[in-house]
């Protein structure tokens, strides 16, 4: 069985696990924090980032690396487009949101959860304010220039629908929401995705890890 290292929580690891259960692959989630030091977790990830995946012989850190893996070694159920130009700017949006969008969104929920609950500290709001009045909006107009107002991006869903609303999941819980009268499409599309059944059953586990339910 394949097994993931990981925590519930992180955009990362959701993504991958939303993956394998939407592929039907069955799989072990092996608690694991990012950066934690652990020596045995280096071993297999030196980097001491998660995810982390292991199927039989092979071992693969990168939840875009990972995802591309099961894509190809699993063709059953897609979940990337297939033509090749549509493709090609799924992975660009994977890029995008797994980079800076989710480096900003990450930055909101250190600050106004993570910081509160784990460190006993209060947010520091000039830096939540700085991202979320300066850093993240020009690229949330992008992104709305690239989002239908109904449906998916290409139609049926994909990773590229996930990796886009995933960062701002994590935002959410930390109060902060894309405006739906400023991003009508970004809002629209961050709800449809929130309601699949496969991403609402990894967002209720977070939940409960996160003390939110």
């Amino acid at each position: 069985m394949i097994q993931v290292y990981g925590v519930h929580g992180s955009p990362f690891v959701r993504k991958v696990l939303i993956a394998l259960d939407l592929k039907g692959i069955p799989f072990k989630l092996i608690p694991q924090m990012p950066f934690s030091g652990d020596a045995e977790y280096l071993k297999i990830n030196p980097l001491g980032k998660v995810p982390t995946l292991v199927d039989g012989d092979l071992t693969l850190g990168d939840s875009k690396v990972i995802c591309q893996y099961l894509e190809a070694a699993y063709p059953e159920t897609p979940l990337y487009p297939q033509a090749v130009a549509e493709r090609a700017r799924a992975h660009w949006y994977e890029d995008l949101c797994g980079g800076r969008v989710s480096e900003l969104a990450a930055g909101i929920f250190f600050q106004r959860f993570m910081r509160p609950l784990a460190f006993m500290q209060a947010p520091d709001e000039e830096k939540v304010a700085k991202i979320i009045d300066r850093d993240l909006p020009p690229l949330l107009d992008y992104l709305e220039s690239q989002i239908p107002t109904e449906d998916f991006i290409f139609g049926d869903f994909s990773m590229a629908d996930l990796c886009i609303a995933s960062p701002f999941f994590n935002a959410s819980y930390a109060g902060y929401d894309v405006d739906p009268a400023r991003w009508p499409a970004l809002a629209g599309l961050i709800e449809r995705v929130k309601a699949l059944p496969a991403v609402q059953k990894i967002l209720e586990k977070e939940a409960r890890v996160l003390g939110l339910s």
